[in-house]
């Protein structure tokens, strides 16, 4: 037998994973006011200064919450799933949902009238003073009028905090706050004191004291808290656990663990200071079992159940992290979505196996709690154990869409072609949905921006104009191309205009956060940041990149391919013909097909084009109303040649059946986009590298996309990350997938995404998990990055839409992460449901 199947959960799991999955989520309001009151009483001093001042009156004040059950603690909120408000970075938006949030389609998140109140007091300290509004005041309005019309967004960094990052977690459960206290102390008395920059390093380092002498303190107000419950609890079992976890909490982080509990306690600490410092998501706890598995080894006196009990714990408190969006991002990030991203297995630095006991506890886990939190990954190599991989596939088979695969063959290379030293790219961790970074020695600025690479091939058929708008450069009329090389000539002519500025666009970002928002927490936790005196926001760590992602590369290479076979091969249609059925939408308008509905209410349009797509909140709402008005989204009562043409395109091999052709189009599509964004730096001294993954984005992006030759209708989905397009791989798992690993996956160096979706029955049994495994090895053979799967069938997807109330614990992949599928927007939930089915 293959499979070995998984133990149950302990009943205080069942009952932590309860709480969470019941829990409504709150915006809570004591960050906002605390982080306000600190930057009043600091008028005046250095940002690093203001920066830990802020952090110290927030470690020192936050609400102290222990939950029933809870055997690791430390809360960000005093609610469950709940979220605290950062408006240092971003705050109008929060303020005009106020009534709204609450009752949103995506994500809504409870605001009590109280917690409001407080909130618009705090935020009127704010206008002007955020990174959102330094970074807007750099912009120029070419690059505005860029993000304006749907080519690209940058509004990860824009609205909230620097996350996508993995600090030295093994550091902490080493040497303790205290031990990194020493070593900046150290790092100060060897200042030379004729360095100009020498009082700059010198106030970095203080604000590193104050901030980490905060957050000793954070942790002993928690020991001061159990200990206080065990003085009236009545309950003897739990009156010994609240004292042991004030031992705990006195102990670490401030110094080293000593044993396995304590090493998960500090973890968790880490974990969520990182949070409450700023509001960037993927704070991502990277290779957990290798900086774990030494504290298990050395602790002789836990058992292997109560050791698994804890990890169990941290898997449950990893759900309880939450973070509010704008009402449109929240559907582009649909689910509540923190991306956390948490891998095991791969190599050691000399290029070993590095599979260990915490790796096997890591899947126990996730089958023990089946929540969305960790985003769950795994390492795979050529001498991975095939045990393990096999135990990976065995968690698959649960349906939560975890783990995520990447390719230590393809990954490694790839970082060293950005010029990561071999020992550190193979220490590699995923940050966020699928993107690869050295651990602890890196600012990747990973999701820096969604690039619209469909976007850009439709205003390349409409010489540069989106709309009535001269958006990019004139490259030509449709009807003057006469060959694919045509449209690839003026296309690259595009794409070199829109990733400028991109670039601009994140290069303001990064240097309004560098200048208002460094981090001191993260700072110390990340090489070399202590060695340079200077915080990662301004250059610190060693490895600083940026990593801008794209999505429709499917989308543009059936799109030419169907160019190619129908009207320069085959003559079937000419390009003024096709030119007039996209502009008319292939004679749909404004009505429904089988797979999307074509209309969006005014209304939501409106909010989606000033709150996501322009920077500043603002739009010329004339010129809007125009474009709603217009013959392109008034409903039209079908036209015979339009849907001949539709046909005719229609009938075209598809990226994702392994036919070279299409595949070879698609693979230059993405590569002209990469090449493109590898040419310029940052702030930072680091380059740009490029991604290809949408989070849930090529849904709500693809409403700003009109119809395009593959024949798919305006606004309807785009394909997601590097899979093919919906329902279009029909030639099976291993076709699909040998088409997906043509793309040029070393130089995507930012992460690539590549979903699968299989039929429960297919990974049956243990000839099952064999085929299974065999399509992973095989694909990653063929130099594929990623690949992860959704194990579930379309009438459960199609009855927990129907009927949420009896489908709450039912988890999904959504793209780089798993999400409860019920509180999904609906177009993500059919999104999902409408990925190809596959079977052996």
């Amino acid at each position: 037998m293959i499979a070995r199947g998984f133990t149950e959960p302990t009943e205080r799991v069942k009952r932590l994973k309860k709480a969470i999955v019941d829990a409504i989520p709150y915006v809570e309001s004591e960050r906002a006011v605390l982080v306000t009151e600190s930057y009043k009483e600091t008028e005046g001093l250095s940002p690093i200064m203001r920066r830990a001042k802020a952090a110290e009156k927030i470690f020192n004040s936050l609400p102290v919450t222990i939950h029933p059950d809870e055997l690791i603690v430390g809360a960000i909120t005093k609610n469950l799933r709940s979220t605290e408000i950062c408006p240092e970075f971003s705050y109008d938006w929060v303020e005009k949902e106020f009534k709204t949030m609450g009752s949103r389609i995506a994500d809504p998140f409870q605001i009590p009238e109280e917690t409001a109140k407080e909130l618009a007091e705090a935020f009127k300290y704010w206008e002007g003073k955020t990174t959102s509004a330094l970074a807007d005041s750099y912009m120029s309005k070419e690059t505005k009028d860029c993000i304006a019309n749907g080519v690209f967004t940058v509004g990860n960094y824009f609205y909230g905090g620097v996350g996508h990052v993995c600090v030295d977690y093994g550091k902490v459960l080493k040497i303790g706050f205290a031990g990194i206290i020493k070593s900046v102390i150290e790092a100060m008395e060897k200042l030379d004191t004729s360095d100009p920059e020498y009082i700059k390093k010198k106030n970095f380092y203080e604000a590193l004291v104050i901030t980490y002498t905060a957050a000793i303190n954070f942790a002993h107000r928690y020991g001061a808290k159990a200990r206080e419950m065990a003085s009236t609890c009545t309950d003897p079992k739990r009156k010994a656990e609240l004292l042991q976890i004030a031992a705990n909490c006195d102990r670490v982080p401030e110094r080293g663990a000593s044993n396995f509990y304590e090493a998960c306690q500090a973890f968790w600490f880490v974990q969520i200071l990182l949070q409450i410092e700023a509001n960037g998501h993927s704070i991502s706890p990277g290779r957990f079992d290798q900086y774990m598995n030494p504290y298990l080894a050395m602790d002789k006196a836990v058992s292997k159940e109560f050791a698994q009990e804890l990890v169990d714990c941290i898997w449950v408190k990893l759900n309880d992290v939450n973070k509010t969006r704008d009402e449109i991002s929240a559907q582009a990030f649909a689910g509540y979505a923190v991306f956390q991203n948490l891998i095991v297995g791969g190599q050691t630095e000399d290029g070993l196996d590095a599979t260990n006991d915490v790796s096997y506890m890591c899947m126990e886990a996730v089958a023990h709690v089946k929540l969305p939190a960790p985003s769950f990954s795994i390492r795979v190599h050529q001498n991975t154990p095939d045990e393990f991989l096999y135990r990976a596939c065995e968690v698959t088979r649960l349906g939560l869409g975890v783990p995520a695969m990447y390719n230590d063959e393809v990954i490694i290379p790839a970082l060293c072609n950005r010029g990561v030293s071999l020992a550190d790219a193979r220490s590699y961790c995923i940050i966020g949905c699928v993107e690869p970074q050295c651990p602890h020695k890196t600012e990747g600025w990973h999701d820096a921006a969604f690039f619209n690479i469909a976007k850009v091939l439709e205003i390349t058929l409409n010489n540069g104009k989106a709309g009535d708008k001269q958006l990019g450069p004139v490259t030509g009329e449709i009807t003057s191309f006469t060959s694919l090389e045509d449209i690839f000539e003026a296309y690259q002519k595009q794409m070199e205009y829109f990733v400028y500025h991109l670039a601009e666009a994140d290069n303001c970002v990064d240097f309004a956060h560098a200048e208002r928002a460094p981090l001191p927490f993260l700072s110390a936790l990340v090489d070399d940041c202590i060695g340079r005196g200077i915080s990662v926001q301004e250059g610190g760590a060693i490895y600083n990149f940026t990593g801008p992602q794209a999505f429709g590369v499917a989308d543009s290479g059936d799109s030419l391919c169907a160019i190619k076979k129908h009207v320069f091969d085959n003559k079937e249609i000419t390009m003024a013909q096709l030119k007039d059925a996209l502009a008319n939408n292939f004679g749909y308008g404004c009505a429904s097909n089988s797979t999307a509905t074509i209309c969006d209410d005014e209304a939501k349009i409106y909010e989606a084009v000033k709150r996501i797509l322009s920077n500043n909140g603002s739009i010329n709402l004339a010129d809007l109303q125009a474009q709603l008005s217009s013959p392109q989204t008034a409903c039209a009562s079908g036209n015979a040649d339009y849907a001949q043409v539709k046909r005719i395109l229609e009938n075209t091999p598809w990226f994702g059946n392994d036919d070279d052709e299409v595949d070879m189009i698609a693979r230059r599509c993405g590569q002209i986009y990469s090449y493109e964004v590898e040419k310029y730096k940052n702030p930072r001294g680091g380059q740009f590298q490029a991604g290809c993954y949408p989070v849930s984005a090529n849904v709500l992006f693809g409403k700003d996309v009109g119809a395009l030759p593959d024949g798919r209708l305006a606004k309807t989905p785009l394909a997601d990350g590097v899979s093919p397009r919906q329902g279009k791989d029909t030639n099976g798992p291993t076709a699909a997938a040998m088409s997906v690993a043509k793309l040029d996956h070393e130089n995507y160096s930012n992460g690539t995404l590549y979903n699968q979706k299989f039929l429960p029955t297919a990974l049956d049994g243990d000839e099952g998990l064999r085929r299974f495994s065999s399509v992973v090895r095989s694909y990653f053979d063929h130099k594929g990055m990623h690949v992860q799967f959704n194990v579930i069938d379309k009438e459960t997807l199609l009855k927990a839409q129907a009927n949420p109330e009896n489908y709450k614990d039912l988890v999904v992949r959504v793209a780089g992460y798993s999400a409860q599928f019920t509180v999904l927007a609906k177009e993500v939930q059919d999104d999902i449901i409408s990925r190809t089915e596959q079977e052996f």
